[in-house]
């Protein structure tokens, strides 16, 4: 059992390790060097998982924590994130604008390019975010970013690319 909780430790798996060294404290109280060391592993746990951020729970927080990990370089885990935000709140203009980022970072330009479109839609107020933004330059050299950016509708868009 100690054992198991040292190998759990050594994994990062502190809540596994914290219940591996609960329950020696609990069914071994007389053996004093085995409590001490329980006791002592026990306290890293705790202090482990205290440092760890809570799981997001509404559609803002893990907008804000796909920020963070977009911040971080973990694009994968944004974009987990921001599905999960925007399953939760398809119109939320501003997931939509943060995953429209996470996907041109990653070089999805055509899926991100959607995302700041409907962010637009629901918020024309990121029509100038968008313009300013250099987290969305892998964008700019896209005629459907500069007509989203203009404001250009969509029946020129079409126009222009007819001619």
């Amino acid at each position: 059992m100690y054992e198991n909780g040292v190998r759990a430790l050594q994994r990062h798996d502190y809540p596994g390790a914290a219940t591996q060294f609960r329950t020696i404290m609990e069914r071994y109280p007389e053996e004093r060097e085995l409590q001490e060391r329980s006791h002592l592993y026990l306290r890293v746990c705790e202090r482990e998982t205290a440092r760890r951020p809570a799981t997001p729970q509404t559609p803002q927080e893990r907008v804000y924590a796909a920020t963070v990990a977009l911040n971080a370089g973990d694009t994968a885990a944004a974009l987990d994130h921001l599905t999960r935000a925007l399953t939760d709140a398809p119109e939320s203009d501003h997931a939509h604008y943060i995953m429209s980022v996470a996907l041109a970072s990653k070089g999805d330009s055509a899926r991100a390019l959607e995302h700041l479109r409907q962010a637009i839609t629901l918020n024309p107020e990121n029509r100038a975010l968008a313009r300013q933004d250099p987290d969305l330059e892998p964008l700019r050299h896209s005629e459907d970013f500069r007509d989203l950016t203009e404001g250009v509708t969509a029946g020129r868009s079409k126009a222009r690319k007819r001619r």
